[in-house]
């Protein structure tokens, strides 16, 4: 699947330019065991990067002009980097003029280059294919153009990219996992110092298994930013009465239990799940840590409940994929999985039921919303890495 990506990535950008790149770069998307909507919250998560890429080939040229074309979309756009850059109404270019904006910003110009963009990550699934566009992007020009950006630099512009061209408040996760990831591990990152720690994702007789909804509800962004705002006014809130609380990793459950009569109903529900998000993150690494997939599950599906009931970013068709994979006994635990409202649930299935297990899925799924459901086989992969760079430019 890879090496397919590649190539035909490769040979659209010899069609476009009449040349092969001198250089091709894989950034991969992620999955998020456990600790959804923490990471902008000071809470930890617990990623992977996946064998799911967006590829990039580029050439760099003799002039100021950035050429880029995505294969998928059958679309183009051409800029001059040393121009003031602003977000257009091309989703896809936002991320590029995003990253492109930050290197500026901070001296660390790109110069001129053709850039031939595909990707094999399912788009609205949940897998964060525009942290993998951003960082992969940000990669390639720190390795072309020998900018000298740390890992954690690179994470970081791709999440300013976001922020400011894409108009999406999200945290640090998404980039991290992207460029931090390493084969068969999974990262538990400290959202707030960004220390971070890799443990071994060996699941023994079971594995990982993604089913796409194939449903992105238009409220996503504005959902978003507004658990965002709800949950920064709780945390204003709580900090009202615990002068010590410096963030939500200093808050318990009898904390906002005993002022649950002074904060707004509301604020307590989204504030209720961050605190025990934040506790369930610790509890899977210990359970990982033993083998202990049992445990494992039941965190997973606390997640769900939480983010179903209290956080309210799931949807009709989440709550369904879940529900019906629990009552299946070769699943230990299953949740949506990324920002809500559509996307991916995540199980942990045993791997001889896998096949068996989509095939049961897609049945009651298409009969009861009509929508065809995919099942994603996936394994925990490289991040942000480079697969082939020419000898001579």
């Amino acid at each position: 699947m890879k090496n397919e990506l590649i190539a035909a990535t490769t040979s659209h950008f010899k069609s476009q330019f009449g040349k092969d790149p001198s250089y091709v770069f894989l950034s991969p998307g992620r999955i998020n065991i456990i600790g959804e909507h923490v990471d902008y919250n000071d809470g930890f998560v617990l990623p992977a990067a996946i064998d799911k890429y967006v590829c990039v080939a580029i050439q760099p040229t003799q002039n100021n002009t950035i050429r880029l074309i995505a294969k998928d979309l059958q679309d183009s756009y051409a800029f001059e980097y040393n121009e003031p850059l602003v977000p257009i109404n091309k989703t896809w270019v936002n991320y590029i003029l995003g990253v492109v904006h930050q290197l500026v910003k901070s001296n660390n110009n790109p110069l001129g280059c053709d850039i031939v963009i595909s990707s094999n990550i399912p788009i609205g699934a949940g897998l964060s294919s525009s942290a993998a566009l951003s960082c992969g992007i940000c990669y390639a020009f720190n390795e072309v153009f020998s900018l000298g950006l740390s890992k954690k630099e690179i994470a970081l512009i791709g999440q300013l990219s976001e922020h400011e061209f894409a108009g999406v408040k999200c945290g640090i996760m998404d980039q991290f996992a992207s460029v931090f990831g390493k084969e068969n591990q999974v990262i538990k990152l400290d959202c707030n110092t960004l220390e971070y720690e890799y443990y071994p994702a060996n699941f023994n007789d079971y594995t990982l298994l993604l089913l796409d909804s194939k449903v992105k509800h238009t409220h996503l962004t504005s959902g978003y930013n507004t658990r965002r705002m709800e949950v920064e006014a709780g945390l204003m809130q709580i900090k009202s009465q615990y002068a010590k609380v410096a963030s939500f990793r200093d808050c318990t459950m009898e904390m906002l239990h005993n002022i649950e009569n002074k904060m707004d109903a509301l604020y307590y529900k989204r504030c209720c799940f961050v605190v025990q998000e934040i506790e369930r993150v610790q509890l899977a690494v210990r359970a990982l840590e033993s083998d202990d997939f049992i445990a494992l599950g039941k965190l997973m599906t606390a997640t769900h409940e939480g983010l179903s009931k209290l956080y309210e970013v799931s949807c009709d068709e989440l709550d369904f994929l879940v529900s019906k994979a629990l009552e299946d006994t070769s699943v230990l635990g299953a949740r949506m999985m990324g920002g809500g409202f559509g996307g991916c649930s995540i199980n942990l299935i045993r791997k001889d039921a896998v096949d068996d297990f989509i095939f049961k899925m897609q049945k009651q799924y298409h009969q009861h919303f009509d929508i065809e459901l995919h099942g994603y086989k996936i394994n925990i992969s490289q991040g942000s890495s480079t697969y082939h760079r020419a000898t001579t430019i």
